[in-house]
């Protein structure tokens, strides 16, 4: 891994095609004949499915293709020749993330700290919600919110809505902070690999709306929490981030879901940052997570 700083704009591409020779050299010749400087460069090798994966990032300041161009140029000169599925992002495009929430609090205000302190290059257009609860959180923060109450009965028409509210303000990806409803598969597929999602790790051993206290009366003693991608199969969607704590007989319930919400609150951070940083690269149902 080659790995520098900048604070100028910058590209990066994330890559993977069959494994072959060249593709490295080929790569890094493209970006220094038109006097890219690389800041950060890693690749991993799957030898079982015989792919190859990388994430390159290069500074633009010098470089002598217009940014507009560049994907053009690559995918033509580079990409087409190795039957590349590849993707290029720039940092001085700021990513636009859509939350939605429920009741429960902790991992919305967590990251809405982590967006107010600056750790993030994102924008939050908007929360939506299907219960009121949250709206007082979203006005301390300056955000909009939008109250969507969803039964049955109006499913269809409320993600029709919310798709349509999504579309508009050119959001980007969505993370579902403790949204307690099931997306439907028209939903899901309007945002590949661009909805995140957090749950407890008891998943499918302790299902249903008190899983704490399921783990507390079987004795666990570790708990977790799960951040991933959102699929059309409930909760078996690529894995980006997870974390675990030790417990014993000592805890109490009420033990067990604060140390649960502290990890569900900092994987999906975790998680969140990540795909920020375009650090993910998905390929069928497994994640790569560059350094």
């Amino acid at each position: 891994m080659i790995s520098n700083t900048s604070n100028n704009s910058t590209a990066i591409v994330l890559m993977h095609c069959p494994d072959q020779k060249g593709i490295v050299a080929r790569v890094t010749k493209f970006l220094s004949d038109n006097n890219g400087n690389i800041i950060y460069l890693e690749q991993h090798v799957d030898n079982q499915a015989k792919e190859f994966f990388m994430r390159i990032e290069w500074d633009l300041e010098h470089f002598s293709i217009p940014q507009e161009k560049i994907a053009d140029y690559f995918n033509t000169l580079i990409a087409s020749h190795y039957g590349m599925t590849w993707n290029i992002y720039f940092s001085n495009q700021v990513p636009r993330m859509a939350l939605f929430v429920s009741k429960m609090s902790h991992c919305l205000f967590d990251m809405l700290a982590r967006y107010q302190a600056g750790e993030w290059n994102v924008h939050i257009p908007f929360i939506i919600s299907n219960h009121p609860d949250m709206e007082p959180v979203a006005k301390q923060f300056g955000i909009e919110f939008h109250l969507f109450p969803v039964d049955a009965k109006n499913k269809q028409d409320v993600e029709a809505q919310e798709i349509k509210l999504l579309k508009d303000n050119n959001i980007n990806f969505v993370v579902l902070a403790r949204y307690m409803q099931v997306l439907s598969e028209n939903f899901i597929e309007q945002f590949p690999n661009k909805i995140i999602n957090i749950h407890h790790s008891f998943l499918p051993a302790f299902p249903g709306a008190k899983p704490y206290h399921s783990a507390y009366e079987r004795g666990v003693k570790i708990i977790g929490a799960t951040s991933h991608y959102v699929t059309t199969d409930l909760d078996a969607g690529p894995i980006i981030a997870q974390d675990v704590a030790h417990i014993s007989h000592t805890d109490t319930i009420k033990n067990l879901i604060r140390i649960g919400q502290d990890l569900e609150k900092i994987v999906l951070s975790r998680a969140v940052y990540a795909h920020l940083q375009r650090k993910i690269l998905v390929y069928k149902n497994r994640t790569i997570i560059f350094n």
